[in-house]
């Protein structure tokens, strides 16, 4: 694995220890006050950017926890973007801005999402993997509102952790490197899942199960 990603997975994992939680609602307010960690990959730089701005503000551990959580996602799926760039059959997105497309794999354009696997789903890890399109329509409807929100192409890839701590498993890069090139030595792009979630247009997705 090359010096970049090893050098992220060792700064997501000195987040481990610290809480994971937002502290409130993900909302545009608290996105606009802690874009500034994706300015800093190293986990002390942006710990100390986030004392020096917000020390003495009374909101100060919620913006904390909120301020470390996006830092802990963001870097992570830039490491997770790296890998399926680094693939022969995959494309970088030509326009870093658009929100909407990461990569392309075989022509197919795909946002891609890392999600734990969801408490609210109403079943179980072993039936939500044979029901892989009930679970995808609902992380479409469920996930990523406000300025996330979208229903273009996804792959999901859905984190599930024995010990309950799905969340642990994002620092996990080398790992998730092995599950996502196991997955795509075998992609076809007939086999995605094809959903109607707008009118006149067909959404296809598919999931890449990370489970330890």
């Amino acid at each position: 694995m090359n010096q970049d990603l090893l050098q992220i997975e060792r700064e997501l994992k000195k987040r481990l220890s610290y809480p994971y939680k937002w502290g409130r609602k993900q909302n545009d307010q608290f996105d606009k006050l802690t874009n500034f960690v994706y300015r800093f990959p190293s986990f002390e730089d942006v710990v100390k950017e986030i004392e020096s701005r917000f020390k003495q503000d009374k909101e100060h551990q919620n913006i904390s926890n909120y301020a470390l959580t996006r830092w802990y996602n963001f870097w992570s799926a830039q490491a997770v973007e790296k890998i399926f760039c680094s693939l022969p059959n995959v494309q970088p997105a030509i326009d870093k801005k658009n929100r909407l497309v990461d990569f392309t794999i075989d022509g197919v354009t795909f946002d891609h999402k890392t999600s734990i696997f969801p408490k609210n789903f109403p079943h179980p890890i072993d039936e939500a993997i044979k029901k892989t399109d009930e679970l995808i329509k609902w992380l479409y409807k469920n996930q990523s509102q406000q300025q996330r929100k979208h229903l273009k192409n996804r792959l999901f890839i859905v984190l599930y952790s024995s010990t309950g701590e799905h969340w642990k498993l994002k620092a996990e890069i080398s790992w998730l490197k092995e599950r996502i090139e196991k997955y795509m030595n075998g992609f076809n792009p007939n086999f995605l899942l094809k959903f109607n979630l707008e009118p006149d247009h067909q959404t296809l997705a598919d999931v890449i199960w990370a489970i330890r």
